[in-house]
């Protein structure tokens, strides 16, 4: 089932995140909703807090993006980023949580990460180039950091206006979304 994705602005995406056991309900199947609406949303990566779920998961599919460099398809349960390459490199990112805003990020060029599979089992695994970079990007979702909270002040001004235009629900999006609505009392 295609969820809808959380637009910029909703509280959730900027809550730290909570461990999950195997016994969360439905995981199997939010899992699969993750990779089908990513994929309907022509993303390569998808966190939990996206479709609404502060919980640490993510799911990535980053052959979608580089043929010349091998991608990796994989459920990120319960991550840690233990270590990262000093090294950094500029690429432009962009989010489906932020439609239509695109800008260059520095992030290390490697990381190393633990995590749990969609078994549960655990994996302790060095990753680089794309790769390494949509892992970091969804991971900074279920840290409640958005892409645009890594670019210089001077940036973020520029994209003030923009921003408040998106979490109003002014933006294109040819995916299923789901704007903020704060409770009144």
């Amino acid at each position: 089932m295609i969820l809808p994705i959380v637009i910029y602005g909703d509280p959730v995406l900027r809550k730290k995140t909570e461990i999950i056991t195997p016994e969360y309900p439905g995981l199997k199947q939010l899992i699969e909703d993750m990779y089908e609406t990513m994929y309907a949303a022509n993303g390569v990566g998808l966190a939990a807090p996206q479709i609404g779920k502060a919980i640490r998961l993510f799911v990535t599919d980053s052959s979608r993006m580089d043929d010349e460099e091998p991608g990796i398809k994989q459920v990120f349960i319960n991550p840690e980023i233990i270590e990262e390459t000093e090294e950094e490199w500029k690429f432009e990112e962009g989010c489906l949580s932020i439609p239509g805003i695109r800008e260059k990020v520095d992030r290390p060029e490697e990381i190393r990460i633990k995590y749990q599979d969609e078994n549960f089992k655990k994996h302790d695994a060095v990753f680089g180039g794309i790769a390494a970079r949509v892992i970091q990007h969804e991971y900074d979702h279920i840290e409640g950091v958005l892409f645009t909270d890594h670019l210089t002040a001077f940036k973020k001004n520029l994209l003030k206006g923009k921003l408040k235009d998106i979490s109003k629900g002014d933006f294109e999006a040819k995916y299923s979304y789901k704007l903020y609505q704060p409770r009144k009392r």
